[in-house]
């Protein structure tokens, strides 16, 4: 016995499987929890549908439903997402769709759209779009006038900050740092004032630098968490200062696995040494005893601020004043 089920979230009564439309040649059933569930037809349009970032079970019935039923799936990785329709007995075509997709891919997905198809969006893993060439289509599919539809569940940067321990009132998505140190340095420099937790992704092998550069950019007492491999088997959480989880991946080397990194929010010390005067002030008292290097080092530390950054004000005060 199978039970349909409507994408909009009603189920209605079981029916007995009867023979299939000449025009339907394929199956839109979806097996979960030992069951055999028949979704309804999807309206036209593009469906954006978040799977799992790690556990399989970890996806919703609206979604399953989604993917069943729709015309086509695109997929950032077609073997990824084959794993996972596997799993729940949808044998939906799949499109590949990843950043390398060009306008040409656009305009053909497009074109379907605007005949009446309904397709669904997915990345390898958690929501579309965040960290994800994605919306590169939608942008295209909005503009062209045709729905959009978002069918939300796990997302890898939702999870990792509930998960984290530090404030969630206010937070920043950063996804990934610059690949190369000095470009990374000068990101995070960007970042020292953000009011909020900031979410970062990270690649594995690259995890101890982006950790050093973090605590000397950021400072090294603000809280932190190293989340990996978040819903697998293997899943660690890691909490402590930057300074500390610098030190602790750099003698352990780097993880495997999936990384997440959520870094606490400037103190409010830190934010108000960001201002031009504040900071004057704090450095021309340090300059009535010191030299440039000691000036700038003894306010580095009582504000958090980078070295170099006070370093390079501390000398250009000397300058204009002296």
């Amino acid at each position: 016995m199978t039970r349909r089920f409507d994408t909009s979230g009603r189920s209605a009564s079981p029916t007995v499987p009867s023979q299939k439309p000449a025009d339907r040649p394929r199956s839109t059933t979806f097996t979960a929890f030992g069951l055999a569930s028949e979704a309804e037809p999807l309206a036209p349009g593009l469906h954006i549908v978040a799977t799992p970032i790690g556990n399989l079970r970890d996806i919703t019935i609206r979604a399953l439903a989604t993917l069943a039923a729709a015309d086509a799936v695109l997929a950032e990785d077609t073997r990824v997402t084959r794993n996972l329709l596997a799993h729940y007995g949808i044998t939906t075509p799949l499109l590949a769709y990843h950043e390398h997709s060009n306008d040409a891919v656009h305009e053909r997905m497009v074109g379907r759209l605007r005949a009446g198809a309904a397709l669904a969006l997915v990345s390898d893993a958690g929501t579309p779009l965040v960290s994800d060439p994605g919306y590169k289509l939608v942008q295209a599919v909005i503009e062209a006038g045709i729905p959009i539809t978002p069918v939300p569940g796990p997302s890898a940067v939702m999870t990792a900050l509930v998960a984290a321990g530090l404030p969630t009132d206010r937070f920043f998505f950063e996804g990934f740092l610059p690949q190369k140190a000095g470009a990374r340095r000068n990101r995070l420099e960007a970042l020292i004032q953000v009011p909020g937790t900031l979410v970062l992704f990270e690649s594995p092998h690259r995890l101890p630098e982006m950790l050093s550069d973090a605590a000397a950019v950021l400072g090294t007492d603000r809280p932190a968490a190293v989340t990996r491999e978040l819903t697998k088997l293997y899943e660690t959480i890691r909490r402590d200062t930057l300074g500390g989880l610098s030190q602790r991946f750099a003698e352990d080397g780097p993880p495997k696995g999936e990384i997440v990194v959520i870094i606490g929010a400037a103190t409010a010390v830190e934010r108000t040494a960001d201002d031009d005067e504040a900071l004057d002030a704090l450095l021309r008292t340090a300059l009535e005893r010191h030299s440039i290097k000691d000036a700038a080092s003894l306010v580095a530390d009582e504000t958090g601020q980078p070295r170099r950054l006070v370093y390079t004000r501390a000398l250009a005060l000397a300058r204009s004043e002296g």
